[in-house]
Parts: structure tokens; C-alpha cells; sequence
């Protein structure tokens, strides 16, 4: 099975969050989710931004590559929202990636000192209308990523994998677990 490390979106390790995280343990894979917040969970996205700002946006990458240190290298970096900058550095820039699941926001590669590292699979997964998540980046990213796969589903909704979270859509989490599933199946 896969080791998968999955940073937390912008409002912290939700018990919404958590249990994505178990979804992929369900199914024998082994998940770390290291606290990026150090303990901070947050109401609403504004919140939970602001507490980002504070602590900044390279500040949350440093902390990211700290919790990856200790890992294998071989291993799926994911991310959702605010946890895809630390993913997403990750993946480009450690050696040894197996692949990333960007959810619900990417960031041109050139940000990470592009471009996207030959051979390093890709999934990247959004509600088509989710102003948040900047689909048109997303889409931009998964073009320069020649084995990338983008998944856009039906709704407006951000963090909408997180139970916890207002705009939870159980159908689109069902579908893309399934979906980040059978990436995992293929990259582990």
C-alpha cells in the first residue's frame, strides 16, 4: 500500500479533515497528517486565513517540508486548499515523489521553482465553480503536467471533502475518493 502525506485546507485538522484522511486508511494505506496549525482549528475560511497570513505562506511550506523530513521519500504528497503549497513544493522539488494530489487549489510551478519534475503523476480535483480554488490555475497546471489527470465536479462549494466543513458534498467526496483511490493503486 501507499504512504500518503496529506497536509490539512485552511481551517485546520477538522474532524472533517481527520476522517478524509481515514477514507484512504480504509483502504490500507498509510497517512500522515501533520499539524500545520499546531493545534488551531478555525470556524470559517476567513478565520482560518487570517491565521495562515499570520503565520505566512512560506512559513507553512517551511513547516511542511519539517513534517516530510522525517518520511521516505517515496512517498504521495496531497494537500487540500491552503495544505496543496506544502504538497505541491514538495512533490516538485523533493526527489523520489511517487505522485501528488492537489485538492482543490494548485499553484503554477514556476512557484515552486518549475517546472513540474518529469515522471511525477499528478491528480487535481476542484468544484468547477469554486472561486477559492482558482480552476483556471488548476487547469493551467494540469496542462503543463503531462501526466497529470483534472477532475472538476459539479457545484461551487470549497472544502467540500470535509464533513465538518458547510459546503460538504458527500457525492463529489465518494466520487473523488474513489478516484484519488485508484491514482494510489496505480502510483503505490
Amino acid at each position: 500500500m501507499t504512504e500518503i502525506l496529506l497536509f490539512h485546507h485552511v481551517l485546520g485538522q477538522t474532524p472533517g479533515f481527520l476522517e478524509f484522511a481515514d477514507r484512504w486508511r480504509g483502504a490500507g494505506h498509510t497517512v500522515h497528517t501533520p499539524d500545520l496549525y499546531d493545534g488551531a482549528t478555525f470556524e470559517s475560511v476567513e478565520e482560518g486565513g487570517a491565521h495562515a497570513e499570520a503565520i505566512g505562506f512560506d512559513e507553512i511550506v517551511r513547516r511542511g517540508e519539517a513534517a516530510a523530513a522525517s518520511r521516505p521519500e517515496w512517498i504521495v504528497y496531497a494537500g487540500i486548499s491552503l495544505g496543496v503549497l506544502p504538497a505541491q513544493s514538495l512533490a516538485q522539488r523533493r526527489p523520489g515523489a511517487r505522485g501528488a494530489l492537489l485538492l482543490e487549489s494548485a499553484v503554477p510551478p514556476e512557484s515552486f521553482g518549475g517546472p513540474w519534475p518529469a515522471g511525477v503523476p499528478a491528480q487535481l480535483h476542484a468544484m468547477a465553480d469554486d472561486e477559492l480554488a482558482e480552476v483556471p490555475v488548476m487547469r493551467a497546471v494540469a496542462s503543463q503536467i503531462d501526466t497529470a489527470e483534472l477532475f472538476l465536479y459539479p457545484g461551487g462549494g470549497h472544502l467540500f471533502t470535509d464533513r465538518s466543513a458547510k459546503t460538504y458534498d458527500e457525492a463529489a467526496t465518494t466520487l473523488l475518493v474513489r478516484r484519488t483511490l485508484d491514482f494510489l493503486d496505480r502510483v503505490g
